[in-house]
């Protein structure tokens, strides 16, 4: 399997409802909880790639371009971005959809970056051991 392929069938998606147990004060997506999913599907993400123990280490810049009102659908998108020698980059965007219009906006965009861990917790190559092409 190439990079490519396995970057192709390591995208992660996730869809959720926004609740009003998921909202602030203003009745909208509370941005911690959006920034937990976004290292969540991005980590499934890395995970799906690579089939390696996992850390988020950092984040890039994330950008709430859209506040995401409670009654709104949305889906996060994770793919892998860039591959390094002991880490992964993932681009995670969330779209917003009205549950009673058609059409889909981009709301949040954002870049998470893991390390794969040995089993006591030191940084290995990413794509040791994996037979890619």
């Amino acid at each position: 399997m190439t990079i490519q392929e396995r970057i192709d069938q390591s995208e992660t998606r996730v869809t959720i409802t926004v609740f009003p147990f998921l909202t602030n004060h203003h009745d909208t997506l509370f941005g911690g909880k959006a920034m937990a999913i976004m290292d969540e599907v991005s980590f499934m993400c890395a995970t799906r790639f690579c089939r390696k123990s996992l850390v988020t280490v950092s984040t890039d810049k994330i950008d709430f371009h859209r506040a995401i009102p409670s009654g709104s659908i949305v889906e996060a998108i994770a793919r892998v971005e860039s591959v390094g020698r002991t880490s992964l980059k993932i681009s995670v965007n969330i779209f917003l959809e009205s549950m009673y219009e058609d059409g889909r906006e981009l709301a949040i965009q954002g870049r998470f970056t893991f390390v794969a861990l040995d089993n006591d917790k030191k940084p290995i190559p990413v794509l040791q051991d994996l037979a890619i092409g």
